[in-house]
């Protein structure tokens, strides 16, 4: 069957701040209370788009999620007109207000976990929001994420979208971040790796855990995925303690290839051992395992070398890697890379690109995106305006730097104007996106 991935990036929203609310996540409480810049950060992530759509992939896009979450204020007590809810807040509880106007759903690979057509029991593309059920802030994403999934892949003939598991810690989901799909070409049968912090029940010292097995389990069985092609792995305690608060931030990987740190996990001879045997029959499996001697395993999460996009793309032999600017700014991961594609394995280029913005709140290329692996079928049968060309990139551009600050304190979130510029500016994009519904 042909088939291509698809990459859904998550459009940055008008709020987007350093509001230092991901603990473990070591980016974001490292610049905690600096002046973020959403304009720059919405209109570096549109040109990481229109690169890969350059490029000849086919590029989608998610829109944000309407903040500031009033719910979420009034649940907490806070009533009467919205200013009157945001004046209350910003003077009894100004971490909740933060919580409230988060921008993490830009982070579309924890928006869901998504198995293709070819891998599924029914033939159906399968998607499930994830919980996000550790981080307050993130937990609220949900609802809107599945209305938003909804929208865009709503054809019940082609698609399957599940709500988020049940709102506990057993079931602590954090989407596609923990989750790498393996195959020979994006349409046969794959094999998929499901990687997890912690057993239900579990408890553990230090950075939380935040993807349980259980419920990397439970997903794999409501995709009908065949038992014997998933394969669970644990996600070392080194690197989860040293700031690798999700998977992708010590390993990616795309078609036959799987690029990772020597620490990213708990058994790396065991996991690898366990893909060749699900993968026998299908393909012959291409570890590209980093030495810590080579890259110190605090280089690899402060770059986020593994927190690229590793990409099939049209008229290259090998994989692209497309890696964060600090990659190339940090000695050891630059001469790393310089080496890789100096060599014949399965990496044979690397492209740099800026999203510094995103990255000083913890999330580089790979945390910006959804890979989905699509049917030309299922690609008709999606949302329409969610696939971008070079057009629509020029109009969600256009709004960006109509209505969105060049500025943003924390202190600003207490503007009783904000949340109006918030909401028109999100209503503008959903136009663009033909999404009206959301809004």
């Amino acid at each position: 069957m042909s088939a291509r991935e698809v990459n859904f990036d998550g459009l940055i929203g008008p709020t987007h701040n350093y509001g230092g609310l991901s603990d473990g996540n070591l980016a974001s409480s490292r610049n905690a209370g600096d002046v973020s810049n959403p304009r720059e950060a919405a209109l570096q992530g549109l040109e990481k788009m229109r690169t890969l759509l350059r490029a000849g992939l086919t590029q989608g896009v998610l829109p944000p999620l309407p903040r500031p979450n009033f719910d979420l204020l009034v649940s907490a007590g806070f009533s009467g007109s919205d200013r009157q809810i945001i004046e209350q807040a910003a003077a009894q509880a100004p971490r909740l207000l933060k919580i409230a106007y988060s921008a993490s759903s830009m982070w579309t690979a924890n928006a869901a976990t998504v198995s293709p057509s070819a891998d599924t029991q029914d033939g159906r593309l399968h998607l499930t929001a994830a919980n996000l059920s550790t981080m307050l802030h993130r937990s609220l994403e949900h609802p809107d994420t599945t209305a938003s999934l909804q929208a865009i892949f709503g054809d019940d003939r082609h698609f399957a979208v599940h709500a988020a598991l049940p709102m506990h810690a057993d079931f602590a989901d954090e989407g596609a971040a923990n989750h790498v799909r393996l195959c020979a070409t994006h349409g046969a049968p794959g094999v998929e790796l499901f990687v997890y912090g912690r057993d239900a029940g579990e408890s553990i010292a230090g950075y939380p855990s935040r993807q349980a097995r259980l419920a990397s389990e439970s997903i794999s069985r409501g995709h009908g995925l065949a038992p014997g092609r998933s394969v669970f792995a644990r996600q070392s305690a080194e690197a989860i303690n040293a700031g690798a608060f999700h998977n992708d931030v010590v390993c990616v990987g795309t078609a036959d290839t799987l690029f990772f740190h020597e620490a990213a996990f708990e058994d790396t001879a065991a996991t690898l051992d366990r893909l060749r045997k699900a993968s026998d029959g299908l393909f012959d499996l291409k570890s590209v395992m980093v030495p810590a001697a080579e890259v110190p395993l605090e280089d690899a999460i402060r770059s986020y070398l593994f927190n690229s996009q590793l990409l099939v793309v049209p008229g290259e032999s090998r994989l692209v890697l497309v890696a964060p600017s600090e990659v190339q700014d940090t000695e050891s991961t630059r001469a790393y890379c310089e080496r890789l594609i100096s060599g014949n394995g399965p990496i044979g280029r690397v492209d740099y690109v800026d999203v510094r913005q995103s990255m000083r709140n913890g999330g580089g290329p790979a945390c910006l995106r959804l890979r989905v692996v699509m049917t030309d079928a299922e690609i008709a049968a999606c949302h329409q305006a969610v696939l971008l060309t070079e057009d629509r990139i020029d109009a969600l551009q256009a709004v960006v730097r109509t209505a969105y600050r060049d500025r943003l304190a924390p202190e600003d979130l207490a503007d009783l104007s904000f949340a109006d510029e918030c909401r028109i500016a999100r209503e503008a994009l959903l136009d663009v996106l033909e999404l009206e519904e959301l809004a």
